[in-house]
């Protein structure tokens, strides 16, 4: 076993991390309604900051000298099938629980004036789905993991589907269709791992199974299946733009921040711990993909017209280094994914989040229709500038240390991956700063672009917020690594121990 578990807490805290937000947004369902928007939206965003609030003591309660499990709590779920409600995070999962939460009251926030219809369902869906999400990253048990990992797919679909634009229904259908297709493979990994252990879906356990080879190997593409797709990876990647360009500003905000994650975390929880020899041997084939993501979509991104799938490329080309980072076997690959995934959490978000704040004024996300929005909208080009230059991995922004640290592992792993993967700062930077230059810079354009108003009060708190964070963790990322390096030490020393 990888990593044993600590004593269990008195504070169900993992517990109230997934139950609070689902709870909230059940009472947001129950009392809220189009005829008191004020209530309703002041439910939701009560219930979403009591939701992050209850995930702090996750933090200064956790003890990040110690790979093992913290704040456990199991307890009998199907006693026939052994399958327990079976919850716990480490240095790797900790910070997945708290962006998530965090990421939930900047959306929550972001949707106070811009949603008029459907208003209760709207924001309870989105604490709905981040009680989900948060279950997929502590859950321990094989078939709570499962579970938590599709139903977030429920939440985003009617959120898609409900409030995205006119090709909503077909973007909403595909982004179900792939992801779920790809995970039932997953599930008949899951069952025949049950099988070998015993009967057992305690992850943990399955981290120290005598697997052979062949089965390791088949293992390790079911479970490819779902989280290429949910990551996504080239080629699998399809699904993601137009999930995008049609999902509401909310929507793609926490696609880009959170679920993009799942993919990533369930190769760490998942695959390299219980079939290391299989992710090893075939490391090179991700590798490939990986580095194929990191050009070739930062050059598809690069001639979009559209500032949604722009940054939606954008974000396949940076979940490219994340793969790139995990599958290059060292201290500084893994850790910089991690970091990566986090900071993209917070710039991605930020994007959309810009984006947002243009289309609530103009209705349109065409690039060429706008120009010069620096001339009435200064205080909000402030903000996009240094989104996208974190975007582009400028340093003092979380966007640099991420990439730096994956390019910085994969020199070690070897130096021409490393070269590759260092062409994504010079894509990167194509392709944010094209965007901004059109978008901002420049002479005004058109009437509809000299009539705009800058940020409200409101919209400046969200975007400050991002800001802050995203400066921060640029300039300060050693709180970031220093709780996930023991646990990313004991991943390592787990998978270079060969069970063959």
């Amino acid at each position: 076993m990888m990593a044993s578990e600590m004593a269990n807490f008195s504070t169900p805290w993992l517990t109230l991390s997934i139950f609070v937000p689902i709870v909230c947004g059940l009472i947001v369902l129950a009392f809220g309604s189009d005829k008191r928007p004020t209530l309703t939206r002041n439910l939701a965003l009560i219930g979403s900051i009591i939701s992050f609030l209850v995930t702090i003591p996750l933090y200064t309660g956790f003890d990040s000298a110690t790979a093992a499990m913290q704040f456990v709590e199991k307890t009998s779920w199907i006693a026939a099938f052994a399958v327990f409600y079976h919850l716990g995070i480490d240095g790797i999962s900790i910070w997945f629980v708290l962006l998530t939460a965090f990421i939930t009251v900047i959306v929550v926030l972001a949707g106070f004036q811009v949603i008029t219809s459907r208003i209760a369902q709207y924001m309870a869906a989105f604490l709905i789905l981040s009680g989900l999400m948060i279950g997929v990253f502590v859950a321990l048990d094989g078939l709570l993991f499962y579970v938590f990992f599709e139903a977030t797919l429920i939440p985003m679909y009617i959120i898609v589907g409900v409030w995205g634009g006119p090709n909503r229904v077909y973007a909403a259908f595909k982004f179900f269709l792939y992801t779920l297709m790809g995970s039932l493979l997953t599930l008949v990994a899951l069952i025949y791992l049950w099988n070998v252990s015993g009967g057992s879906f305690d992850i943990l356990t399955w981290h120290a199974l005598p697997l052979d080879y062949t089965p390791q190997v088949l293992i390790f593409f079911a479970f490819l299946a779902a989280f290429a797709v949910k990551i996504p990876m080239w080629p699998v990647h399809t699904w993601l733009p137009d999930a995008h360009v049609e999902a509401p500003t909310g929507g793609s905000v926490v696609l880009a921040s959170i679920m993009l994650k799942l993919g990533a975390y369930g190769f760490l929880r998942l695959a390299l711990p219980i079939v290391p020899d299989a992710s090893i041997a075939l490391s090179g084939f991700i590798i490939a993909l990986s580095l194929i993501a990191v050009v070739y979509i930062g050059l598809v991104a690069i001639v979009q017209d559209d500032m949604k799938k722009l940054v939606a490329y954008s974000s396949i080309a940076h979940m490219g280094f994340v793969t790139l980072g995990l599958f290059i076997f060292n201290t500084a690959g893994i850790e910089g994914a991690i970091v990566q995934m986090v900071s993209h959490g917070f710039v991605a978000g930020a994007m959309f989040l810009c984006i947002g704040v243009l289309y609530d004024r103009m209705h349109t996300r065409k690039i060429a229709d706008y120009g010069g929005v620096i001339n009435t909208m200064p205080r909000f080009v402030t903000f996009f500038v240094l989104f996208s230059m974190a975007n582009a991995g400028l340093p003092a922004t979380s966007g640099f240390v991420g990439e730096f640290m994956v390019i910085m592992g994969a020199v070690q792993y070897n130096f021409w991956v490393g070269l590759i993967a260092a062409t994504a700062l010079i894509l990167g930077a194509s392709y944010s700063l094209w965007m901004v230059k059109r978008v901002a810079f420049g002479e005004v354009t058109n009437d509809h672009v000299r009539d705009l108003q800058d940020l409200s009060s409101r919209e400046f708190l969200i975007l400050g917020v991002m800001a802050i964070a995203v400066i921060y963790m640029g300039v300060h990322p050693k709180p970031f690594t220093d709780v996930m390096h023991t646990s990313v030490q004991a991943l390592l020393q787990h998978i270079s121990q060969s069970k063959l």
